[in-house]
């Protein structure tokens, strides 16, 4: 699968959220990635499911079309590794990136917090050949993408929350450089 650890991996992140919400109401968002589209638009553009997996989450595997604030989209697929609980779960990534991803997922008071450890490396020529130059600006765009992942997940939340005035929760922000990819003019969040 390409699993990289953490002495070859070309960028190591480790991104802490904290949105008003439970453990299980994050899992349930984050654990079905065919979702990505509808509330983290500004990231990922198309999930196409490749393998249902097991009972457990284990096995299901995507097939993703995503992008920073950056100019550039990637093109790469994921499997869950271990099982999709309360308190996180696991992938391997492959395509033009690779490496593994973990979040995990902690209660505190009304909040819950998340953290993503994702070790991963590029595969795109570009991004490989210009890596020494522009890894900066790459690890900014992996932040500004995350900073919009914690937005778009709080809306989400919102949105599901049991009596919410779906008038009064914002779409989540569209994806960048938009002329180049056709953004669909209606989108159902409810």
């Amino acid at each position: 699968m390409g699993a990289t650890s953490k002495n070859t991996a070309d960028y190591e992140f480790l991104t802490v959220w904290r949105v008003a919400g439970t453990p299980r109401e994050v899992m349930d968002i984050l654990g079905d990635a065919g979702t990505l589209p509808r509330w983290w638009p500004s990231v990922y553009l198309r999930v196409v499911p490749l393998d249902p997996g097991n009972a457990d989450g284990t096995g299901k595997a995507f097939s993703l079309h995503s992008k920073g604030w950056l100019p550039y989209t990637l093109r790469w697929r994921f499997t869950v590794t271990e099982p999709i609980t309360e308190r996180g779960f696991a992938i391997a990534a492959n395509g033009d990136l690779h490496g593994t991803g973990r979040w995990t997922f902690e209660q505190d008071g009304p909040e819950t917090v998340i953290t993503y450890d994702w070790r991963v490396s590029t595969s795109k020529p570009l991004l490989r050949r210009l890596r020494w130059l522009l890894k900066p600006a790459f690890a900014a765009n992996h932040h500004w993408a995350m900073a919009r992942g914690q937005e778009s997940l709080a809306l989400e939340l919102r949105r599901r929350r049991p009596g919410t005035d779906l008038s009064k929760v914002p779409r989540p922000a569209p994806p960048t450089f938009a002329s180049r990819y056709r953004w669909p003019r209606s989108t159902t969040h409810a």
